[in-house]
Formats: C-alpha cells, structure tokens, sequence
C-alpha cells in the first residue's frame, strides 16, 4: 500500500511540474467558498504554507500558486498533490493526517481564488505592539541562577506558541516562554544572556537568562509574517543591537539590543538579480552577524541579493548590496567564520560571501535538487581538507563543497563530492568539531520510515555509507504523524538531540543518543513537550559552532 502511494505521489508531482499541468482544456473557475470558509482556509495557508510559497504565492522554495497556475492544474489534481505531497519536499498534508479531508478540500478551493492583499506594517504599528515587561535598570547585573547557561537549549514547541528552555544535564525543562506562533529560530546575545526568539507571526521574545529564573524582559511584532531575528556580534557592538527580517511586509527592522525597541525600517522591495524585474514580495530569509566587520548579513529571498548592513551608524545606514542568485534561503559559516554558505534553493546553488571583503566569493551549483542546509555543517575532510556540507529537500544528496582558499585553493568553492542519504525531503544537516559523525534528518520525506529516522556517516569515511537509527522507535511515541527533525548537538559535542515532532494532540518527544556509540542516551519526555521542532543550544548558537 505504502508503495503505491509513493508512485502515486510521484506521479502527481510529475504532473504539476510539467508546463501544461494537464492536457489542454478549459480553465477551471475558481470553486465557490463562504467568507467564512476563505478566513479559515487564509489562517491555514499563513501557517502552513506561505512560507514556502509566499503571501501572494509567486513562489520560492515552494512552486508559484497563482490562480492562472492553479485554475489550470484543476481542483482533483491540486487536491491529491496537498494530500500526497511529493518526494520533492511537499508534506503529505492529508496522508499524515496534519490536515482532515475536508480541510484539503478547503486548501485546493482557496488557492484557485485570487490571494488576499495583506496591510502593511510601519513604525506606528510596530511601537503600537512595543513592550518592556522589565526595564533595564530593573534586571541583574549579574547571573542571578544556578544554570548552566551554556548547555541550556531552547526548544521550540511550534504549535502552541511556546519556546521550553532545557538543562543540558538534567534534561529537565526549566521554564516554559510564551511566545509568538511557530518560533522558527532563537538566537542568543553575543554575551548569552539575551535569547531572541521570533514566531511566524512576526513576534520577537526577548528573555533575560540572568533572572533568578529566566524571564521575558521585551516583545515587539515587526511584520505579519517572519522568519528571522539576529544580533551584533563584532567587538565593541556586544549585545547593542539586534535585527529582524520580515516575509510581510518585506523589510527589515534594527531595534535596541536590550530593549527592542524600534530604529530604523528598511524595505527590501526592488529589482531582482537576474531578470532585473521589480518584485513586490522580496521576503527577508536568514541573517547573521559578521565576526569580521560591524555589519549583518541579510539574504533576500526573490531579489537574490545580499545585504551587508554595517550598523555603525543606524541614522546613516551603509549597505553594500551583492548580487547572488534566487532563491536565497538559510546557510551559515563556513569553520573559520569568514565565509557565509547559503542556498539558492530554487537554483540548486549555495552564494558564498566573504564577510571581510564583504564580496561574492562563489556560486556553487551543488549537484543537488533544492538545497536545504540548515546552517549546514562544517569537518574536515581525509583528502580535500575543510569542507561545509548540505543535503537537500528534492533528492537524496548531500554535497560537499571545499572552504579553505588558503591551503587546499584547488577545492575552494567546488563540489569536491556527494553521497547519497535516505532520501529527499531533508532540513537539517549538522555535526561538530569534536564529532567524526554527519547527521541528516528527511522530516519532509513522505515514507513513513525514512522520516522517522536519520541516517549518520562516519565523516572519515564518506564510502561506507550511513547507519539508519530509528529515532520514533527509540522514543516509544505512538501515533500520529511522527517526524523526526533537527540535530542539535550539546555544548562538549558528546551527545546529539533530535525532535520527536508530532501532532499537537499527540505525544511528542525528544530522543538524546550518544554521539560517539550512535546509542540512546536518554528520552525527554513532558506534558508541556507540545509539537518540538528547533532546538538551540545556548552556547554553539551565540559560537556560531555548526
């Protein structure tokens, strides 16, 4: 049975990428809805589906659904794909039970209107939702806690707006943060004290870990949807400011390092990269902090451009623009934090940036469909030395591309190798300076046994292939539409997490496996453990040690 939904499924996504989608006929109108079918079916496409295809759904890391495409593909054959997804990186919504029949019937309707024109979001709205819970002259001048701040993780509990801070030790939730929806990323501070987290909504939580318990300090909702929130890290800038980037509106805030307070807004509408087309949802992706100059990186989905934004001097900002390639989408440092690695994942490339010279070193194509690294993860490899890897979302890769222009020049930037994983439908790849293991994750791969596994390799011998360890097993969480995502090494590097991510009214988990025997370790499990998904630990994500 599970083999023909695969070919099935297959067969689908064959269809709707071809360029008719299905013989020629006349376009379907688009099927009648109830004003109060269209704003339940809009919530459901903000929180599952935007992010891959946008607000006004022309497309990213997901395929455009406009109404021109989707009228043509027609309702039965938009209704299987969202029920069956594809190999290629499209959940399973129906299959796995994340949406009823009813609500995939409601999502093929929707896509066939034309998408809603969402409000804008400026500064009048942004300090409008402004709050200092405890202003700075209020919070310690020291470490008020007995924790150990650095092997703290900060977990994100997607589904009910929630981030669970856990020791590293005990593995014991210390507190529970409410935060804005699905928090996609925490960051820390430069110093550790301060964790940023920001939800899809487009909320930031900031929390002070010195507190006697750790304590949300500020909050501020930058946009209607967002993905991600950075702060300074260059000598002399610790902790001062902090940056967040929206997907709607498109633009980017600087705020006040402690208090989130808003700056300065800069949109990043404009023209793209190749076609030099105006684009009117150019959506603010990942950013980090340079270790070389005052400046974040800001990776703009549609434009393919890269910002260098030097805050100096937040009233006259200077930005060097750097042309890249489309779709940008997450990345990370290369091990000696000069070079930053990150996917054009609609292109197939990963755009490598010196941060000091503040120039495109690269683009690599990466032999691979849709690159998806995480932050990717960076070892040293037996022949071609320092490598960064990334799997992907659309097939079984994982590319290997050369980072020392120094000592081994002939590997720089090149795909100096591949292997092959479980399969497609990765989001994660991750190891750690003390580890010789490479963990891959597949959460968005429709069989059920991929998904709930990760496969590891020994990165002194790529060959031999990879282990599978069945994570779900381990966990002993039964039912629902268990996925397991997200490596997350502790600070020594001895032992890797990995989410057990499952329905909200289900058990979910997270499964500790010892790094150096591939064994279980230990099994996190707690009421409160609602949907996981990321995990941060304190210390390799202030490090940047990936």
């Amino acid at each position: 049975m599970k083999r023909k939904a695969l070919l099935f499924t297959a067969a689908v996504g064959l269809v709707l990428a071809m360029p008719g989608g299905r013989p020629a006929a006349a376009e379907e109108a688009a099927p009648p809805m109830t004003k109060e079918e269209f704003e339940q079916a809009k919530e459901i496409y903000f929180q599952r589906c935007a992010g891959c295809h946008g607000v006004l759904r022309k497309g990213a890391t997901g395929k455009p659904l406009t109404t021109d495409i989707t009228r043509d593909r027609g309702l039965d054959s938009l209704k299987a794909f969202i029920t069956y997804g594809s190999p290629a990186g499209m959940p399973n919504w129906g299959t796995s039970g994340e949406l009823t029949e009813q609500q995939v019937d409601l999502m093929a309707r929707y896509v066939m209107q034309e998408p809603p024109q969402p409000p804008e979001w400026g500064m009048k709205e942004m300090r409008a939702s402004w709050k200092v819970h405890v202003p700075v002259d209020q919070r310690p001048k020291k470490q008020m806690n007995t924790l150990d701040l650095d092997n703290l993780f900060a977990v994100t509990l997607r589904d009910t707006g929630e981030v669970a801070l856990i020791d590293g030790k005990s593995k014991k939730i210390v507190k529970v943060i409410p935060t804005g929806y699905a928090v996609h990323i925490s960051r820390m501070s430069a110093s550790g004290r301060y964790l940023f987290t920001i939800g899809r909504d487009g909320r930031i939580d900031l929390t002070d870990l010195w507190a006697a318990e750790p304590t949300k300090v500020a909050e501020l909702k930058i946009g209607l949807e967002a993905r991600s929130v950075e702060t300074s890290k260059f000598k002399g800038f610790e902790d001062k400011y902090a940056i967040a980037g929206a997907y709607w509106p498109p633009q980017y805030v600087i705020m006040d390092g402690d208090t989130l307070e808003p700056k300065n807004i800069v949109s990043t509408r404009g023209m793209t990269v190749d076609t030099q087309e105006y684009h009117p949802e150019p959506r603010v992706a990942s950013i980090v902090a340079s270790h070389f100059n005052p400046e974040f990186v800001v990776n703009v989905k549609e434009t393919g451009q890269i910002l260098m934004v030097n805050y100096q001097d937040i009233t006259n900002l200077k930005v060097t623009t750097i042309p890249a390639e489309r779709f940008l989408h997450d990345g990370g440092f290369d091990s000696t934090g000069r070079y930053f690695l990150v996917a054009a994942n609609a292109r197939n490339k990963i755009a490598v940036v010196d941060t000091k010279e503040d120039k495109l070193a690269a683009l690599v194509d990466t032999q691979g469909a849709t690159p998806h690294p995480g932050r990717g993860a960076n070892f040293v490899h037996p022949k071609f030395g320092p490598v960064w890897a990334t799997s992907h979302l659309g097939d079984e890769k994982i590319s290997l591309i050369g980072t020392d222009p120094e000592k081994h020049k002939e590997f720089a930037w090149k795909v100096v190798g591949t292997i092959d994983g479980q399969g497609g439908g990765s989001l994660f790849i991750k190891t750690h300076p003390k580890s010789n293991n490479l963990w891959v994750d597949t959460p968005l791969n429709p069989d059920e046994a991929i998904h709930s596994s990760v496969a590891v390799f020994d990165t002194r011998d790529l060959g031999k292939g990879f282990e599978v360890l069945p994570i779900v097993e381990w966990s002993g969480v039964k039912g629902g539409a268990h996925r397991v995502v997200q490596g997350e090494y502790d600070k020594d590097g001895g032992e890797v997490w990995f989410s057990v991510w499952n329905g909200k009214e289900q058990e979910s988990a997270i499964v500790v496996v010892d790094d150096k025997t591939r064994k279980l370790k230990q099994v996190i499990k707690d009421p409160r453990l609602i949907t996981p998904t990321g995990k941060f630990n304190v210390y390799n994500t202030k490090m940047d040690i990936y």
